[in-house]
């Protein structure tokens, strides 16, 4: 890690959408911050063994143990997903992280042609599958639940044109509490095997596109890298720069070459 005086670890001004793609993007990335910054912002409690609740626009889910509480990064993703920044109607939806159901729920709203849910945590396929049946019905496109780790146990054959993911990329050891690791701190090793996973078994279609979101509590650069290197274009979509902190979220769309889902090039 940088100490906060070097010269690498600033993080200077965020990336805007439409600056830079590909690797000159990447060279605009911020470092990861340090590890005393990380530990500072992320302080995890037991909260995920306790029954909890969840409200977003006007939908109420309820979170058994272990299933993932959202925060301000998830709700980043859920809110573009139902302004339609991130398109979703009439193509084939993949939310990896599955979670409680948000992302699910809201690609069933936007028409999706179907929705993949995907974790590797039973627990949180059961829930969403409960929250997509309750709020989308039984009107709604169909809901593929699938309990995976990564791609595993995606169909084979099958494929998508949409995907979003928020990876729980953070290397450092925040716990020794295995269901806060596995929602947190699985680092680049997550992000390597979803993209080796996604093109060797060809699961993108032609113009699809990954929606991926990260910030600099986590190694942000050499996983975009992973994605540049495995043949994907890579450009800013959203970047949070959060009052108070050095932090920079970014969501990016990684685009696989054929042009962009739905037709449009």
């Amino acid at each position: 890690m940088h100490s906060p005086s070097s010269p690498a670890h600033r993080t200077g001004t965020p990336v805007r959408p439409g600056a830079a793609t590909g690797w000159e993007l990447h060279g605009l990335l911020p470092q990861t911050l340090s590890a005393e910054e990380i530990r500072a912002i992320n302080n995890p409690g037991r909260a995920i063994h306790e029954h909890r609740a969840y409200t977003w626009n006007g939908w109420h889910f309820d979170l058994p143990p272990g299933v993932f509480h959202p925060g301000e990064t998830s709700r980043l993703v859920h809110t573009r997903l139902l302004d339609g920044t991130l398109p979703v109607a009439g193509l084939r939806y993949a939310a990896m992280g599955a979670g409680l159901g948000v992302e699910a729920v809201v690609a069933g709203v936007r028409g999706a042609s179907v929705v993949y849910a995907l974790d590797v945590h039973p627990e949180s396929v059961r829930t969403t599958t409960r929250h997509y049946e309750r709020i989308v019905g039984a009107d709604g496109p169909p809901l593929v639940p699938l309990v995976t780790d990564v791609w595993e146990g995606f169909p084979g054959g099958e494929q998508v044109d949409v995907v979003t993911f928020n990876p729980p990329a953070i290397e450092l050891p925040l716990s020794d509490d295995p269901e806060i690791v596995r929602n947190l701190c699985l680092g680049r090793d997550i992000a390597t095997r979803f993209f080796d996973q996604l093109v060797a078994r060809d699961l993108l279609a032609a113009g699809g596109v990954v929606y991926l979101i990260l910030s600099n509590t986590a190694p942000l650069r050499d996983i975009v890298a992973l994605g540049l290197r495995a043949g994907f274009d890579a450009e800013v979509v959203h970047v949070e720069d959060w009052p108070g902190d050095d932090v920079q979220t970014y969501l990016f769309a990684l685009r696989r070459p054929g042009g962009r889902p739905g037709g449009e090039d």
